[in-house]
Formats: C-alpha cells, sequence, structure tokens
C-alpha cells in the first residue's frame, strides 16, 4: 500500500517539477529577449512573467488533448497500481488450498472448480480450465493452463496500453502544437515589420510551450509504465512456477492401497473338504 501511495505521489511531482522548470527557463529567457527603454515597456515586461497556470495557456488549443491525456495517464497508472496487487494477483496459500480441494485420490473436479469460482481472479480462471483435464496426462493439463494463461496475461498487458499510448503522443501533440505555433510566429514578425525580432522571440517562445507540456507528461509516463510492465513478468514468473507445481501433482497417479490378503479358510470347512476328496478316492 505504501509503495503504491509512493509510486502516485512520484508521479505528480515529477509532472509538476518538469512543468515547474520548464516555467521557470522560460521565464528567464524572456527577460533578455525584451529589452527594457522606457518605464512604461519595463512595466509591461514585468506584467509578462508568467506563472506556470499562464504560460500553459499560451500553449494554445493543443494543450487541452495534451492536458486530457494526462489525466488518463493519472487514471490508468492508479487504476493499474490497485489492479496489479499481488494478494489480488495471486493469493497467498492459493496452490496448497487447490492441492486440498482436489482431495486425496486428486480426482474432486467439482470441488476444485468450486474453490476456483470463490477466489476468482486471474490466477482462478487459468487453473479453472486445466481441472477439467485432470486423468487426461500432464500433457493436457499443460496445454489447458497455457491456453487460459496466454489470454489472462494478454487481458493485464492489454489494461496497459492506455499508458504506452499516452506516453508516445503526448510529445507528438507537443511538437505538432510548436510547429503551428511558430508558423503563427513568422507569420506576425512578416507583417510586424518594426520590432521584428522581438515578435518573433515571443511567438517562438510561447510556441515551445506544447513541447515542454508533451515531453513533462510523456517522460513520467513512460517511467510507470516499464515499472508496471516489469510487474506484469514478475506476476506471470510466481504463476508459471506454480502451474508446474500444479500439472505435476494433478498429473501423477494418486498412490494405490495395498490389496488385501486373502481371508484364511476356516479349519471346520477345510475338514469337510478333505473328507469329499478321501470319499471320492
Amino acid at each position: 500500500m505504501n509503495n503504491r501511495y509512493l509510486a502516485i505521489s512520484l508521479f505528480f511531482f515529477m509532472v509538476l517539477g518538469t512543468f515547474s522548470l520548464s516555467s521557470e527557463l522560460f521565464s528567464q529567457a524572456q527577460g533578455p529577449a525584451v529589452p527594457a527603454v522606457q518605464a512604461g515597456e519595463e512595466a509591461a515586461t514585468e506584467e509578462e512573467a508568467s506563472t506556470l497556470l499562464d504560460l500553459l495557456a499560451k500553449g494554445g488549443a493543443l494543450m487541452i488533448p495534451i492536458a486530457f491525456c494526462s489525466v488518463l495517464a493519472v487514471y490508468v497508472i492508479t487504476w493499474q497500481f490497485f489492479a496489479l496487487r499481488r494478494e489480488r494477483i495471486l493469493p497467498q496459500g492459493f496452490l496448497g488450498d487447490l492441492r486440498d480441494s482436489l482431495g486425496p485420490n486428486r480426482d474432486d473436479q467439482e470441488s476444485a472448480l468450486a474453490f476456483c469460482n470463490k477466489v476468482g481472479g486471474p490466477v482462478a480462471r487459468i487453473f479453472k480450465s486445466g481441472i477439467p483435464k485432470i486423468g487426461k496426462g500432464e500433457e493436457a493439463i499443460e496445454k489447458a493452463i497455457e491456453d487460459a494463461g496466454s489470454r489472462e496475461v494478454g487481458k493485464m498487458k492489454r489494461q496497459l496500453r492506455p499508458i504506452s499510448a499516452v506516453a508516445t503522443i503526448a510529445p507528438l501533440l507537443g511538437l505538432l502544437g510548436t510547429v503551428y505555433g511558430m508558423i503563427g510566429a513568422f507569420q506576425s514578425a512578416s507583417s510586424a515589420g518594426a520590432g521584428k525580432a522581438d515578435t518573433l522571440a515571443k511567438g517562438i517562445y510561447e510556441a515551445l510551450v506544447t513541447t515542454a507540456a508533451g515531453l513533462s507528461l510523456a517522460i513520467p509516463t513512460l517511467i510507470f509504465y516499464q515499472i508496471l510492465s516489469g510487474k506484469v513478468d514478475s506476476l506471470v514468473d510466481d504463476i508459471d512456477e506454480i502451474a508446474i507445481d500444479f500439472i505435476e501433482h494433478a498429473g501423477e497417479k494418486p498412490p494405490t492401497r495395498p490389496k488385501r490378503k486373502a481371508a484364511s479358510k476356516s479349519p471346520a470347512k477345510s475338514k469337510k473338504v478333505a473328507a469329499a476328496a478321501a470319499a471320492a478316492a
């Protein structure tokens, strides 16, 4: 629980810290770009010292999809840290309880299926597919578990795709916003006449806001995507080990009971048999 909250807090701090750094750099770059000659121009320059929100607002319309991507990334990352909890995917003592549910003869399929339905979750669904194959050999059990495992792992990895998509799309949106902003800046500079350099410099630094925003979102999102992907891979390795133990346990034949010795014949019956044999002779 603490690790999950730490990871989410780290994501927010990385995004806000990167945005703050970008805002500071742009504010510092703005100062020498516009020389203050008159008192009125100095006052205007001080008013243009952008806060973080003001700077983001200058990014233009493409800041809206970047903001949407940031909300989506935070939601999916938070959800996946809850969904990929080890106690949810792989409950403690699952294999031992599953073995017990099969009974001493390892063939009580109804009890094992009822146990899997009770536990629920990806691991229960994986082993639930192999239980009906008990008694048909280890290869049949292994094939059923392998097919179900591939489906469940595919589901877990598909749930991470929105994070990967945000990490890919956000920088492209930022770059596109910068291109549009620079086109507008050069158009304004070409029609400005006097003070063309100042107009162009201002337009360019405002156009770069979207690129900074896109990269500030993509970098921490990509980091968390790698963390969650590693978490999925670790769970898959643990499931593989449990599956091997289950296949060996369910595929083996139960220990056979020793045969009972034939009961000895009673003395009276033996005497009758001997007398009948003597009479026949």
